[in-house]
Order: structure tokens, then sequence, then C-alpha cells
């Protein structure tokens, strides 16, 4: 009974609605026509004519006014409309296997003329027609949804949600497939692995949560997805085409690279050599760690201790960073057919992918940061600002061809009171000498 009623429930949550006012006006339009067409029928009998032709067009006008006003909403609003879905087919091995002793028995019953044969055979027939609808049940009243985090960085899993929601009333669909569909010549796609939903309850949503890395950089786009089935008993595959468009911005990996880790003590020394302000007021002592500067050992606490001891003072100002990623390479050089080289490509993504670092380890120390390359010029503001700005700008940068005015080059050479960290593909000797002053150039040259 709680079923019952919880389904008459749902009929009526759904009854609110056009559809269901198109509903009874049709029947009762119907109807009209219909003790019209009946009046007619009868008033030729009795010989009134022109009565009768006048009753018979009006039942006419009353069944093409619902045909042309009322029968579009229904079918909107009709399960039936889950019939014009595009299904395709395929035959499994176990299809074959069943398909191949089907028609074996179908020569025996024709040479022989067995009762028991034909019998037979019309079951084997009566299983396919019982698998085709089945199959094309489960497949029917299917929602599809797609939800990915906000943020993702190239390498790094990320928790993706799959979500099936069947929008039957009173039918349940088993064993289905979400899986993508590449098209020839696109981007990369979304979901590389199929998800499999085992029972979909009527009227219900189930949820599947997956992990998917994507390991490059870059815009990952998905058209559309198939639904697949083999259910009830394998002999077909069903699938159906659901339009869903979804696109996942791929930040670069911000993982600390060796190459990282190898510049890190360098530009951290030159920017304490640069930056002024630098508070005197002793903080704290804590153990030496590889990238701290000789000149903060404590040496009294040091031979106290037995193991090298730093010292934290605190600060008057924050850092005031510019950091630029120059996009002039030779990657972005192309003459005719000629590609660059892998080696040039892999320089620049090491670029990107430094620049990336050096963004995310600013953002952790809570640094003032600008950043600047071609076509953004992001304003000096706390990383926690606008960390997420520059990492989608370098989620999607491609390399440019050289600039002979150097003009972004060039433009740094104005802002004297900032702190810049260049990194670049371009050989040495590419920089004017105002540059280094104040800058830090990474090359990536090898």
């Amino acid at each position: 009974m709680a079923a019952i009623r919880n389904t008459l429930a749902q009929f009526r949550a759904k009854s609110h609605g056009p559809g269901v006012r198109a509903f009874f006006l049709s029947i009762f339009a119907l109807s009209v026509a219909m003790l019209l067409a009946l009046y007619s029928g009868a008033a030729e009998e009795l010989g009134q004519l022109v009565l009768a032709g006048t009753c018979a067009l009006a039942a006419l006008a009353i069944a093409g006014w619902v045909a042309v006003t009322q029968v579009p909403t229904l079918i909107r609003r009709s399960p039936l409309r889950w019939i014009g879905h595009r299904i395709e087919y395929r035959i499994s091995r176990e299809g074959w296997i069943y398909f191949s002793g089907l028609l074996l028995i179908a020569l025996a019953a024709l040479n022989t003329g067995n009762n028991l044969l034909f019998l037979i055979l019309a079951c084997l027939i009566a299983l396919v027609l019982m698998s085709g609808i089945l199959s094309s049940t489960s497949l029917s009243g299917i929602a599809l949804r797609l939800a990915l985090p906000e943020h993702i960085f190239a390498g790094q899993p990320v928790r993706a949600q799959v979500e099936l929601e069947n929008q039957k009333l009173t039918l349940p669909s088993f064993s289905l497939r979400v899986e993508a569909i590449q098209e020839k010549g696109g981007a990369a796609a979304v979901l590389e692995k199929p998800v499999y939903f085992p029972y979909v309850p009527k009227h219900d949503r189930v949820q599947q949560t997956i992990p998917i890395t994507f390991p490059k950089r870059g815009v990952y786009r998905q058209d559309a997805f198939r639904v697949v089935t083999r259910f009830p008993f394998g002999f077909l595959q069903k699938a159906r085409r659901m339009e869903l468009k979804t696109e996942a911005l791929v930040y670069p990996s911000v993982e600390p690279s060796v190459e990282f880790m190898k510049v890190r003590p360098v530009f951290q020394g030159a920017l304490e050599s640069v930056i002024k302000g630098r508070g005197q007021d002793l903080y704290a002592l804590r153990d030496y760690v590889h990238t701290d500067s000789a000149r903060l050992v404590h040496w009294k606490a040091t031979a106290r201790s037995g193991s090298l001891m730093v010292r934290e003072f605190t600060r008057e100002e924050d850092y005031r960073l510019l950091l630029v990623l120059d996009p002039h390479s030779e990657a972005g050089e192309k003459s005719g057919a000629n590609e660059p080289s892998p080696e040039i490509v892999d320089r620049f993504e090491r670029a990107v992918a430094l620049s990336a670092s050096f963004a995310w380890h600013f953002y952790q120390t809570n640094s003032l940061l600008q950043f600047r390359s071609a076509g953004i010029d992001a304003p000096l503001a706390p990383a926690e600002e606008n960390i997420f700005t520059i990492l989608d700008h370098l989620a999607i940068i491609q390399p440019l061809p050289r600039d002979p005015e150097q003009r972004l080059i060039s433009d740094l050479a104005a802002s004297p009171e900032l702190f810049k960290i260049v990194v670049t593909s371009q050989p040495r000797g590419y920089f004017p000498d105002a540059v280094w002053n104040s800058s830090y150039i990474v090359f990536l040259e090898d």
C-alpha cells in the first residue's frame, strides 16, 4: 500500500502543469467532436443533409484544432518521446553463438516439419524480442550528469561525480555503463574509463564518485557520452548517445619539481640580497634547513644544542614580487609543415610548469605578487587573491614567435621597486642589462 501511495503521490506531483491541462482539454474537445460526428450520422439518416454536413465539418475542425495545438504539448510530456532516441546496436560474441544456434534449429524445423522444433524456435525468438524490449526499457528515461571539481591540477587525481537519474515512474534500469565518445580530431576526453551502474531505482538518482587524472595542462572537452547496456541476456549491446557538453580547465602541476628545488635556494638568496626593510627583531630559533642562508646561523645556540640553529626575524613588510613568463620561444615558430621539435616544445612546457610552481610557492607564503606575460598583466595583490587568475592563464598559454622588439622584457626595467623572477626558454644574451639589476632570470635552455 505504501508503494502505491508513493506512486500516486508522484503522479499528483507531476499533474500540475500544462501537459495535464492539455490532456483534459483534448479529452473534452474530442468527446464533443465524437458527439457531433454521431449526430451528423443520425441527421443524415433523417434526411437533414445541411445539418449533417455542418456537424461533420464542426467535428473535423475540433479534431484538427486538437491535433495542431494540443498534441505537440502532450508529446513533449509523454514518455513516448524516449522512443525517438537513437539507439546503436551491436551483436555480442554470445549473441552470434545464440543466433547461429537459432538458425540451425530453424533449418531443422523447416526440413523436418517437426512441431516441437517449431515450438522451440518460437521460444528462442521470443527470448530475442524480450531482450530487445527490456534493454530498450533500461535505456529509456535516463538522464546523465557529470560534476568536476572547480580547480584541477595536472598529474593530481581528482574526484568526479557521475550521476544517473531514472525518470521512469514505475520501472527501474539495470546494468548500465557510461563511457565517453571520443570525437576524431577533438580535444582530449574528460572521462577515460567507463563507469558501471548495476541498478538504478525507479524515479531515483544514483551517484558514483570516481578518480580522474588529467596528465597535461589545458582544456579538456567532452561533447557527448554513451550509455551502454547488455541487459538482460547479453545477446545485444545497445547504446544511447547523450549530449552533455562538459569542459575541464586543467592547471599546470604545482608540485615542487626537481628543477624548482634546484633554483629555489638561488632565487631565495637573490631575493634576500635585493629586498630591503627586513626586520631586526628576533622572533625565534629553529633548526636549520638546506634552504636557509648561512648568515642566519646562530652559532652560540648551535654550540649549546649540538645541531645547526638559525634565527628568524619579524618581517616589517611583505615581499613585492613580479613573476614574468616569457612565452616567446622557438616552439611558437612554425614554417610550413615543419613542426617544432619535441625538445623545444618540452622546454616551453617546463617553463610553464616552473612558473606555476613559483606562483604556488608565493601563494603559500602569502607574498604580494604581480604576474605578467603576453596578453595578461595581473595587478600587484596578495597572492591568495590572484593565484587562480594566474593559473587560468598558465593552463591555456601557448608559445609565441620571438619578438624582435622585446616589448615584454623591455617594460620590466620600468618597475625597479619590484623584485622580478623571469622564466624563459630564450637563450642567454636575450635580456637587456637594465633588467638584470632587480631580477632573477631562469633560463631553460637544456
